[in-house]
């Protein structure tokens, strides 16, 4: 048995223009060698595309490499993940599961007030798969917590369970505020556990549960990502010669550090002159993350666009700068350590959690609620759409939000009375 494993695809995660296209090339790349491979079969876990309603010529680009996959008998398995969704729940892996181009294998029914998953089975090696859904704000814990586990355990045969969410035991240090579940939260008796969402590789064996193992993304999604990683990659698992990771690199990335500290904006852009004097940049990304306090007004006095030009004449792909790190004298902003806009958004939300009186929401229950309503106001216009249309269908799904939430509420009041009333009969 041969399978890769892929996970945060993110397909049209960069807004910048020339790395727009950048994670469908990745994806190519990765589908040519499975093809050359000979995979039994692929498994994505999770964020196969950066957003629920992808550009047409993205979603495109994706449906012609998976017929080409079809025509070729290797079968994708996927579970969606927290950017796969769109706030009200809805997902364009459905389309794509409906077309007979991938199938969803987080599927399962509430019985009695526990999840009870089922196996989707590979026809070619007869491995049993299944999986639960990644969703924003660990709003995935619940079906965690209520998840059946007898039946998975005791079927017998090689099993892959396939998650969406990080593991306290292997978060990386420097993700310490992602959310997290502890392993314990994964049934046991599985022969892979193929994780994504972390966007950091993972190859662990586990004494209680067996292999768990996070490819990373397929393509760096964002400006630290590719300073630190400047690559993506995935898995390949086979059972006589175990599990490869595979890079994708489709550019060189040269990541410079240029501390400010103390400078006039002419110095640094002297000092960036001088490190990048011998350098050839050729099809290379160059980030430059600017660091310290300037000894000048206002960071704009730095001469960013002769800087670009430099490397650019040098021959480089793609300049990108950081200047989340560098102040000036005169004015000091408060910075968020964090670079991802969720890790940002996340902290934000924490740290103001209380600040307003909510009488219906518990203090557990208000992030996630913030975290549905943001979710909900992140809505593309549609084409053709008008703009009082659009606006009535914003307002309406923030109010579809709200009323869940209400109905949690109200649900949860009633079994507190149901037991109160049982209680009471008791006494």
């Amino acid at each position: 048995m041969r399978f890769a494993h892929l996970a945060d695809v993110h397909i049209g995660a960069w807004r910048e223009p020339r790395l727009k296209t950048a994670a469908t090339f990745a994806l190519d790349k990765a589908i040519a060698i499975c093809i050359e491979n000979k995979v039994d079969f692929i498994l994505i876990a999770g964020d196969l595309l950066n957003t629920s309603l992808p550009s047409v010529d993205m979603l495109k680009s994706l449906v012609l490499k998976i017929i080409e996959l079809k025509k070729k008998n290797i079968p994708i398995y996927i579970i969606p993940g927290s950017h796969d969704f769109s706030p009200s729940g809805k997902t364009m892996l459905d389309v794509l599961e409906a077309a007979g181009l991938v199938k969803n294998v987080a599927k399962g029914e509430d019985k009695d007030g526990k999840l009870k998953l089922r196996f989707t089975i590979d026809e070619k090696t007869g491995a049993k798969i299944t999986g639960i859904i990644g969703r924003r704000g660990m709003l995935d814990k619940k079906f965690y917590e209520n998840l059946d586990t007898d039946n998975l355990q005791k079927e017998k045969g090689f099993k892959i369970f396939m998650f969406h969410t990080a593991i306290s035991e292997f978060k990386p240090k420097d993700m310490g505020q992602m959310e997290s579940m502890p392993m314990s939260y994964l049934p046991r008796g599985f022969d892979y556990y193929a994780g994504g969402h972390v966007h950091s590789m993972l190859n662990q064996d586990v004494p209680s549960h067996g292999k768990v193992a996070m490819p990373g993304p397929l393509f760096p999604c964002n400006f630290k990502e590719l300073e630190k990683q400047k690559r993506g990659g995935f898995f390949i698992y086979d059972d006589k010669d175990g599990l490869l990771w595979v890079p994708i690199e489709l550019y060189k990335v040269c990541p410079l550090t240029i501390e400010c500290d103390e400078k006039k904006p002419e110095q640094v852009v002297t000092k960036i002159r001088e490190l990048i004097r011998k350098e050839d940049f050729k099809d290379t990304i160059v980030t430059l993350r600017f660091k310290g306090k300037l000894d000048c007004s206002r960071i704009t006095e730095i001469d960013f666009k002769g800087i670009f030009n430099g490397i650019y004449e040098k021959g480089a792909f793609l300049v990108l700068k950081n200047t989340s790190s560098l102040t000036t004298k005169e004015f000091e902003e408060i910075k968020v350590n964090l670079d991802s806009v969720n890790e940002i958004e996340d902290s934000i939300i924490q740290e103001h959690l209380g600040s307003v009186p909510l009488p219906k929401i518990r203090s557990e229950h208000e992030f996630s609620l913030i975290k549905e309503l943001l979710m909900s106001f992140d809505l593309e216009k549609d084409e053709g759409e008008t703009t009082t249309d659009f606006s009535d269908r914003v307002v309406s799904s923030a109010d579809k939000v709200i009323q869940e939430h209400d109905n949690e509420h109200n649900g949860r009041l009633c079994r507190k009375v149901q037991n109160i009333e049982s209680l009471s009969r008791k006494a």
